[in-house]
């Protein structure tokens, strides 16, 4: 998912401004934060390909102390509920998972504008988390 994510997004800002002249500094910038976010994963995420499980990076649930596998299924309009995952020392990470009152499905949002709101700025996306959870990466 690295770096199709990284590719999806620098052509969804290209196209969001309409124009090919794009400050070569917003895409560096969008490209090293997802890029970032996405490293700190590294490790999980290329575990799990070897055992064949997900096409997303390993998401680590904080109230259940379990990662998960995941599968990225698509982009998603920034519409309805939405569950932020935060880049952490675990790689991804958030605070619901499957059973939990609060968890939403898959439905994830980054912060990537560093606001601490959902907004245009943020990616949203479908990711199902695959059970069962495990204690180790």
């Amino acid at each position: 998912m690295g770096v199709m994510f990284i590719i999806k997004t620098v052509i969804s800002t290209i196209n969001n401004n309409g124009d090919m002249e794009m400050k070569t500094s917003t895409i560096l910038s969008t490209v090293l934060f997802v890029g970032m976010t996405l490293g700190l994963n590294a490790a999980a995420t290329a575990e799990d390909r070897t055992t064949g499980r997900g096409t997303g990076p390993v998401i680590y649930v904080t109230s259940q102390g379990l990662y998960y596998d995941s599968i990225v299924l698509a982009d998603v309009p920034p519409n309805g509920p939405f569950q932020q995952l935060v880049p952490g020392p675990n790689g991804l990470s958030t605070d619901f998972g499957p059973g939990e009152v609060g968890h939403k499905g898959g439905r994830w949002w980054l912060d990537l504008n560093g606001d601490g709101v959902m907004n245009d700025g943020d990616k949203f996306f479908l990711c199902p988390l695959l059970g069962p959870g495990r204690t180790a990466m």
